[in-house]
């Protein structure tokens, strides 16, 4: 099976979640992470896992959003990952593409969120934009069982990365022909310490790049990676299988679907 493992079906952009899911059902997906990003979108991620068959939560605050948070304590995230669905802290992390005047308050959210990780014991997943080197210090100063979502940092930091115990998000920039660091990342790092996900409805995926992405083309993530690998995609789908289990600790759920 496939597992998509960083979706936003608790996106506006998607009306019919249930056409949505069926499709990603058919196509093997058979685990989906939705990611919050703030209270409202949490709740939301939470909702969805519960509705559904094989569908679970991650649940946090992004950067981006941090400005627009009252609760400089997060007590509405304390309270959110008591739910049964929720198997990770995030998105979270540090972006500095878009604004940078906030940058000390993204930190300092950043660090609270990973102390709620290791207090609930639940992974994190970390969002890093234009932002490597702040995430990195952090991330290697505080580890904490995790994956870098959406990598796309240097090789030399990929395998900084791994030996810390972090796991590599890869999405489907990977299938782009100009993706050529990612690729020599997927091609360096053992398959170990990869999980596909799709980020969707963003970045799709080659052959539809540019058109709205849903979680039944995380095979074609997958397949690149295998094809990259020069492995079996049923080997690149069962080992990430074995990592999305150890990461986000849901191993022997997949038998029940």
């Amino acid at each position: 099976m496939f597992i998509d493992t960083h979706v936003h079906l608790n996106s506006e952009r998607y009306d019919d979640l249930d056409k949505i899911i069926k499709n990603a059902y058919d196509n093997d997906v058979k685990i989906m992470i939705v990611s919050g990003y703030n209270k409202l979108s949490s709740l939301k991620a939470v909702d969805i896992a519960n509705r559904y068959k094989g569908v679970y939560a991650s649940v946090g605050l992004h950067p981006s959003d941090c400005k627009d948070e009252t609760d400089l304590e997060l007590s509405w995230l304390k309270q959110i990952i008591k739910d049964k669905k929720v198997v990770a802290i995030g998105e979270i992390g540090l972006d500095y593409y878009w604004d940078k005047t906030f940058i000390d308050l993204q930190k300092d959210m950043f660090l609270k969120q990973i102390d709620i990780a290791k207090t609930a014991n639940l992974p994190i997943v970390v969002h890093s934009r234009d932002a490597n080197l702040d995430t990195w210090n952090i991330l290697s100063n505080n580890i904490v069982k995790g994956v870098l979502h959406c990598y796309s940092g240097s090789l030399e930091m990929a395998k900084d990365y791994v030996k810390l115990g972090y796991y590599l998000g890869i999405g489907g920039v990977l299938t782009f022909q100009n993706s050529k660091i990612l690729k020599k990342v997927v091609e360096e790092i053992d398959l170990s310490s990869l999980v596909s996900e799709t980020d969707a409805p963003y970045l799709t995926p080659h052959p539809f790049r540019g058109k709205i992405n849903y979680p039944e083309y995380v095979k074609y993530i997958v397949e690149e990676i295998a094809k990259i690998k020069k492995i079996t995609i049923e080997e690149t789908k069962n080992t990430i299988k074995k990592n999305a289990e150890n990461l986000f600790n849901i191993g022997g759920l997949w038998e029940k679907l």
